[in-house]
């Protein structure tokens, strides 16, 4: 291997990870934000945990290290980084080590821009010559560093750490920025001669097909023949909180095959799953993991004549199918089954997440209050004790000391946090709580003052997480709590927040799959839109879709009093031939101007607030599901990571490494991209489902068919479609220095009128601030970096109004 001017050096041994629990002294924290929720905020102040680092490495001095084991390797491949980003409960310090050997054409310093999140020293020969520790929280830093390097070879090693405080972004990165060669070895390695071709497979390999239905087959995919027979080491576990291993199996590739049978989908439950891979030939292993979607039935059921009995069929189904979490204990007693053998270690898994105050132990305290509430009878004595005392030591808000990462300040948690607080004072009025020295009765009170201000909030600017599959069941834990549970007023404005999230889902739910632009989404809520945990909410309230093992917040809709809306079953489907538009904000500041245009066949749902220009976080900005499949869906992106199977937020298909200009109008919508020069990856992408989906692509236009919807994507360049790899047949790309697209959508039109009428139409950038679309038959859009979109020849913007959704049923 070698490295030239502008590559990344991503070759190294690796030494297993150290981690070890690292609290600091506990303290107060702060809320900045103030009940004003901003997407991607992390300007949190410094934790216990950071603090102690800080004070730590600035009195140390770090020793170089050689004896460590070489438990894998990083190689060139899906990353450019040397990445090991992963999610930590409690605060932990890691720290790993890496080496690897450079040889340069003479002897001589070579500069490499250092990018990292953590903290670096760099050891050349054994002597320090490098050390660059800013330990910032998930924010990248970066410094040029100059390393001795020998025509004989020099050992590099690298020790990276990081303060994990729950989600840690953690890596380093060493570009090569002088015009020289370098070589590179990893001479203490097992590499063996098979590495090569092991890379090459784990860089293709993925399921085959956008999910795994009835009695198909789990098959692992490759592009092209495996140069020799490979054992591969394949583990299932769950995506949700629990990651429970559902399958840990080793198969054998022979040479020559382009697929290899994992097992049957009926060994599987439903889920997006995580299928970590191992890759096996004599000495050499590479790893990789990818995503593996599995739904057993792709026709949605229907649930039951009436809301009732919906309610009674999904608690029933979440006590006998949810996964163990404190949810499916709230469906197990709410069933009269206190007897249940699952009981007990379900329990005891959220008593133990309270007592370590584990990041999201807020999600599970509210339903353990609601069971303990309900059915505190029921409770194992010994559970019952544990149970008070555990709510009694809990840690409440921010105001009260603790050396925890639990997350406070987004608008889920907050609300979370709050709920639990007043519901703990009610139950216990008299008691002292420990850590914030306050009786109940004070929690409560403080606790219904702040819920005051967390409903003004949303009531006032809307939700910042606005249609998130995989927040609004958060938010469901919460409000349902505070309907049947609190003392009004606060459970009467619980409920008509309830209304109002429930007719956003209702206008974004098409074929039983809830969509739509996002505050906040992660692949697996994009990818798999029948297997999230709002799906089950949709289906019960509207009465077909999909049941799951989900349990967040489900067994708290059906177990409870809490009926959502009949009316806006009206605008769940309409009647062929009708259309439903919406226009809305949602957010601070109105961070979201939500447009909707659906019809039964297909909808088109895009966010115009976005801050052009700026960081992506998890915002999805634009979205397109057609009701032909469950898993019919498109959308189009900048990628914020390199690995399309990566997890970083934004992460290739979820996020926006740089956010766009957006504007719909009705059927038409329009995207402008600045990448810039410094921008990681120089294309924005589509993905396009291949389920229900026939795919016609021609130069700058790519037209989706699904059932009788169309979409056209029109492109201000030539699409590229991805044909190999983990993208192949998903994705197009657009390159080039004008990053501009127009989508249009239309239904019950024959494919070769559509495509005629697309022609037509004229897609250009002015070479100044704005993108035109003109169309034969509608006024003329312009989408203009400052102003927005603009329509017609006079220009006018058309009013998004307020939080509420201004809605429309018309006919075509």
């Amino acid at each position: 291997m070698s490295i030239a001017r502008g590559d990344s050096l991503n070759a190294w041994e690796l030494s297993p990870v150290e981690a070890r629990h690292f609290p600091g002294e506990p303290a107060p924290a702060r809320d900045p934000q103030n009940y004003k929720y901003i997407n991607g905020f992390v300007d949190v102040g410094d934790l216990p945990c950071r603090v102690a680092t800080w004070r730590e490495v600035a009195a140390r001095n770090v020793s170089l290290r050689t004896d460590w084991p070489v438990e894998s390797l990083y190689l060139p491949g899906n990353n450019r980084r040397v990445e090991f980003s992963q999610f930590r409960h409690r605060p932990t310090r890691l720290a790993r080590w890496c080496r690897t050997r450079l040889v340069a054409p003479e002897d001589r310093y070579c500069s490499f821009r250092l990018s990292t999140r953590g903290g670096v020293h760099i050891w050349v020969d054994g002597v320090l010559a490098a050390r660059f520790e800013p330990f910032t929280r998930n924010q990248t830093q970066e410094t040029v560093v100059h390393l001795p390097l020998k025509a004989g070879g020099s050992d590099v090693i690298v020790l990276t750490e990081d303060m994990a405080e729950r989600d840690v972004n953690w890596f380093f990165e060493l570009v090569l920025l002088d015009d020289v060669r370098l070589d590179v070895f990893l001479e203490g390695a097992r590499l063996g001669r098979n590495v090569e071709a092991l890379k090459a497979l784990s860089s293709q390999v993925r399921t085959r097909g956008d999910v795994i239905s009835g009695a198909q087959d789990v098959v692992l995919a490759f592009d092209t023949p495996a140069r020799i027979a490979v054992d591969i080491v394949a583990r299932i576990s769950t995506t949700s909180h629990t990651h429970a291993t559902l399958l840990d199996r080793t198969l054998h590739l022979p040479a020559g095959a382009t697929s290899v049978t994992l097992c049957s989908g009926t060994e599987l439950p439903d889920g997006y799953h995580t299928l970590d891979l191992t890759f096996v030939a004599g000495d050499s292993r590479v790893d990789r993991s990818i995503g593996c979607p599995i739904l057993h039935d792709i026709e949605p059921s229907d649930i039951g004549p009436d809301l009732a009995s919906r309610k009674a069929r999904a608690l029933e189904h979440a006590a006998l199918h949810g996964e163990m979490r404190m949810g499916t204990a709230t469906a197990i007693l709410a069933t009269g089954r206190a007897d249940d053998p699952r009981l007990r270690p379900i329990i005891e898994d959220t008593l133990l997440a309270i007592e370590e105050r584990r990041d999201c132990a807020d999600f599970v305290s509210v339903p353990l209050l609601w069971a303990w509430i309900r059915h505190q009878s029921d409770f194992p004595s010994d559970l019952a004790e544990r149970t008070r005392r555990a709510l009694l030591e809990f840690r409440y808000w921010v105001d009260e000391p603790g050396n925890d990462v639990m997350w406070f300040w987004s608008e889920n948690h907050a609300l979370c946090f709050h709920v639990s607080q007043l519901l703990a004072g009610l139950s216990f009025p008299e008691a002292v709580f420990a850590c914030s020295g306050r009786t109940g009765a004070q929690q409560a009170a403080l606790a219904t003052e702040r819920l005051g201000l967390w409903l003004d909030s949303v009531e006032e600017e809307g939700l910042a997480e606005w249609n998130s599959a995989a927040y609004y069941p958060v938010d469901f834990i919460g409000l349902l709590a505070l309907v049947e549970l609190a003392p009004e007023p606060i459970a009467g404005r619980a409920k008509v927040l309830c209304d109002r999230i429930f007719t956003m889902v209702a206008l974004h739910t098409l074929g039983g799959v809830p969509a739509g632009s996002m505050g906040r989404a992660y692949d697996k809520e994009l990818r798999a839109g029948p297997l999230t945990e709002l799906a089950p909410f949709a289906a019960v309230a509207f009465g077909t879709g999909w049941l799951n093992t989900g349990v967040a917040s489900l067994p708290l809709f059906a177990a409870g009093g809490y009926e959502s809306p009949a009316e806006i079953g009206a605008y769940v489907a309409p009647d062929d031939g009708q259309v439903v538009t919406a226009r809305y904000t949602q957010g601070y500041g109105e961070a979201a101007q939500l447009s909707l245009y659906k019809t039964r066949y297909v909808q088109l749902s895009s966010n115009s607030g976005a801050r052009a220009g700026g960081y992506g976080h998890q915002q999805h900005v634009l979205d397109l599901r057609f009701a032909s499949h469950p898993m019919a869906r498109s959308w189009l992106n900048h990628p914020g990571e390199d690995d399309p199977w990566g997890q970083q937020r934004p992460s290739y298909w979820a996020g926006n490494g740089v956010l766009p200009r957006v504007g719909q109008h009705r059927n038409a919508a329009m995207a402008l991209f600045r990448l810039g020069a410094t921008a990681r990856l120089d294309f924005s992408h589509v993905y396009a489902a291949q389920a229900g989906l026939v795919h016609h692509l021609d130069g700058d236009t790519l037209i989706l068919e699904g059932g009788k919807g169309l979409v056209a994507y029109k492109a201000l360049g030539p699409l590229v479609a991805m044909e190999n790899g983990p993208c192949a047949g998903i994705e197009y790309r657009l390159t080039g220095p004008d990053q501009g697209w127009a989508v249009i959508v239309a239904e019950n039109q024959d494919l070769e009128a559509f495509t005629a009428y697309v022609r037509r139409c004229r897609l250009r950038h002015t070479g100044g601030e704005s993108l035109v679309l003109e169309r034969p038959d509608n006024a003329r859009l312009t989408l203009d970096w400052t102003r927005g979109l603009l329509i017609g020849e006079a220009q006018a913007q058309e009013p998004f109004g307020g939080v509420v959704p201004s809605i429309a049923l018309e006919r075509l």
